[in-house]
């Protein structure tokens, strides 16, 4: 279930405040920094971006 682009326009990333890119085509479903220093990807549960620091993982580390 993709984020809602309106949504996705005020999202950023918790650890560094950059924006965040929608990846929720990918499986599992993610959102990914843009910072080229910090590139976490946060998981997208049930539609529901969980934007928690300690739940991110590096950009193409899987999550599941």
């Amino acid at each position: 279930m993709p984020v809602e682009a309106s949504l996705l326009e005020i999202l950023a990333c918790p650890a560094c405040h950059a924006p965040l890119t929608d990846r929720t085509a990918a499986d599992p479903a993610e959102l990914v920094c843009t910072s080229a220093d910090c590139e976490l990807a946060y998981p997208v549960r049930d539609g529901i971006p969980v934007l928690l620091v300690d739940e991110a993982t590096p950009k193409g580390t899987p999550t599941a």
